[in-house]
């Protein structure tokens, strides 16, 4: 069993590592919104890995896994609101940050509902916990602690690196956090939201 859960430990901290969408909107969002609404936007990922991992214990992720129809449907809801996300940033009108004051507008950016439905909207999530989780299952143990017990795994691994590049980016944004560097950053983002819409839409189960 201790065996099991290290060799599941090494391959969630490698996915972790593994850059990507989620890397993406922490990252821009902790260098032009500050370190609150970064760790706001890493919540909403979290939320989003334990929505699924309810799915999958519930035995709805094999559902996804088996309905082409149903993971048609997600998969262009998905892709549609990545495109949504890339065009809010391209509309942006990006104002000099200052981290020590409080946003004028909290309400504007819900960074957490973002990051949670950028997680939950994506179906190849899904599909690798429904197709990698129950490997790591013991035979005779409950399917559904065993499989929040793993995604807790996952969590507190991209908590932690989460907060790593938070703390990263907010450092960084001293030097970052012009307008017109802000602008730029928002479109190499938004364009990464658009490759990854486009990924999502002609991916395939």
């Amino acid at each position: 069993m201790v065996a099991t859960l290290l060799t599941f430990s090494l391959a969630a901290l490698l996915l972790t590592l593994t850059p990507g969408l989620d890397t993406a909107l922490v990252l821009r969002t902790s260098i032009a919104e500050g370190r609150s609404h970064g760790f706001k936007a890493a919540l909403g990922v979290n939320l989003g890995c334990y929505i699924w991992g309810a799915l999958v214990a519930l035995g709805l992720g094999a559902l996804l896994a088996a309905s082409q129809v149903a993971y048609d449907c997600l998969k262009w809801v998905g892709a549609v609101y990545l495109l949504w996300l890339a065009l809010q940033l391209v509309l942006a009108r990006p104002q000099p940050l200052s981290l020590s004051v409080p946003s004028r507008h909290p309400h504007t950016r819900n960074w957490f509902v973002r990051g949670c439905l950028g997680n939950v909207l994506n179906p190849k999530v899904g599909i690798f916990y429904v197709s990698f989780l129950p490997q790591f299952i013991p035979v005779g143990h409950s399917p559904v602690l065993w499989t929040f017990l793993l995604v807790s795994i996952h969590v507190v691994f991209g908590t932690l690196w989460s907060l790593v590049l938070i703390n990263v980016a907010v450092k960084a944004s001293h030097y970052l956090q012009q307008p017109n560097i802000i602008r730029w950053m928002n479109r190499m983002t938004a364009g990464v939201f658009v490759l990854f819409a486009a990924k999502l839409a002609l991916s395939s189960r």
